[in-house]
Parts: structure tokens; C-alpha cells; sequence
């Protein structure tokens, strides 16, 4: 009976493949950015990993930047190191630490700490979608008094999901990260703003709880790529 119950545990612990502090299987986004982004430094990250999607059962490990997704085989090469191959001579290497992922620098990068998303943010459904969501909720996610502007002396609202309430017709906003909507601000922070069939570039300038969203005049001709500029200031809010 006492060898029987021997060989059952080990059976057992043979079950437990990843012990709960090596466990990075899930969703980590750039924590850091966020901070910073926080603190009024510009969203200059172009090409940077903004969030990893890991699969440790299927083997699998997905990253995304601002404008497009890479996905790869996840190997184990210790306790607490992965590599990720992507099949064509590049691959990352995932370190975990405590409870931070951090990506090693590479040739295509330099190195990245990331978190797990905080628990107000939803990581269910598309999970391309937590970064931004993080980042809404931090920077822009709240109640804004508009100072000047249509609708002065009322409120609008932004929530950590992409929807507004108090600009016009608008009803979704979204954030420049990369790509071509980040170099068509010619250096100038832009967000879009959507609602009843149509979308709009606005160019904003935050400075601390104030925020100016300015009306985007198109400098390139009709046959080029938009170069957006500020013009008038269409609204001033200050954040609650």
C-alpha cells in the first residue's frame, strides 16, 4: 500500500509541468510606456513591442508594436528564460523576473520590461486591444470640463475602451501609436475621432490635467500621403 501511495505522488507531481512563480502564460504589456506617457513624454514608439500574448501549452507566443503582429514557437531554455523562433533566423528571448517579462535587446531591438495588464483593464476578447486599453485608462480615461470651445462649460468623457461623449458627434476616439497615422502628425501627437459615418485627425497637446485638440490642416497635395499641421484650437478640457 506505502509503495502504491509512493508511486501516485509521484505521478502526481509529475503533472505539475510550470511551477506558478515561472508562470508567464498570458498577457504583458509595456508598463513602462504607460508610466511614462503618464508623465507628458510623447508616445514616440515607433516599432517598439507594446505586448506579448503567450501560450505555454500550445508552445506558441505572439508580440505586437503599433502597427503589425509577429508570431512564434516558444522553447524553454531554463527556469526562467524562453526563446522565441520565429523561423526565419530571428528570434527573442523572454527573461522573467519577479514579476516582470522582460525581452532581452536584440539586432531589432533594445531591451523591454513588461507587466501584467491591471486588473480594471479587460484582457478578454481581442487581446491586440489591452495595451491601448492600459495606456486609455491611464492617459486618457475620465471625466474633462470643457474650458473652451463647443459644448463649454459642459463635460466630456473618455473611457479606457476607445468610446467619447462630449465632442460632437463623436463617440469613439482613438490614440496614434505608429504606422502611417503616427508619421502624418509630422511630429505632433494626433488622435482620430469617430462617429455618425465619419473619422477625423485632430492633433492634441497635453500639459499636465490641461489638453488642447486642435483641428488638423492637411499640407500635402491630393496625390500625396496626408501631413497634418494644427490649426485653430477646436476644444480646451482639463481633466477631473
Amino acid at each position: 500500500m506505502r509503495a502504491l501511495l509512493t508511486i501516485g505522488l509521484l505521478l502526481l507531481g509529475g503533472c505539475v509541468h510550470t511551477p506558478p512563480e515561472t508562470d508567464i502564460d498570458g498577457i504583458w504589456i509595456n508598463q513602462p510606456i504607460i508610466d511614462a506617457t503618464s508623465l507628458g513624454q510623447p508616445l514616440n514608439i515607433h516599432g517598439t513591442p507594446l505586448e506579448w500574448h503567450i501560450d505555454t501549452r500550445m508552445g506558441k507566443a505572439q508580440v505586437r508594436n503599433g502597427f503589425e503582429m509577429a508570431e512564434g514557437q516558444l522553447l524553454r531554455k531554463a527556469a526562467d528564460t524562453w526563446t522565441v523562433d520565429y523561423g526565419d533566423g530571428h528570434t527573442d528571448e523572454l527573461r522573467l523576473d519577479g514579476k516582470q517579462l522582460t525581452q532581452e535587446a536584440s539586432q531589432h531591438t533594445s531591451q523591454h520590461a513588461f507587466n501584467r495588464p491591471p486588473e480594471m483593464v479587460k484582457t478578454g476578447g481581442n487581446w491586440v486591444n489591452t495595451f491601448v486599453n492600459a495606456l486609455n485608462a491611464a492617459y486618457m480615461a475620465g471625466e474633462w470640463s470643457i474650458v473652451e470651445g463647443p459644448g463649454k462649460g459642459t463635460t466630456a468623457m473618455f473611457t479606457a475602451g476607445g468610446r467619447v461623449s462630449g465632442l460632437g458627434k463623436a463617440d469613439r476616439y482613438t490614440l496614434c501609436l505608429d504606422g502611417d497615422c503616427r508619421s502624418q502628425g509630422s511630429g505632433n501627437e494626433t488622435l482620430v475621432l469617430s462617429g455618425d459615418g465619419a473619422s477625423d485627425t485632430w492633433i492634441f497637446v497635453r500639459k499636465g490635467k490641461r489638453m488642447g485638440i486642435f483641428q488638423a490642416l492637411n499640407t500635402a497635395q491630393a496625390d500625396e500621403v496626408p501631413q497634418f499641421t494644427p490649426g485653430p484650437r477646436q476644444w480646451l478640457l482639463e481633466k477631473q
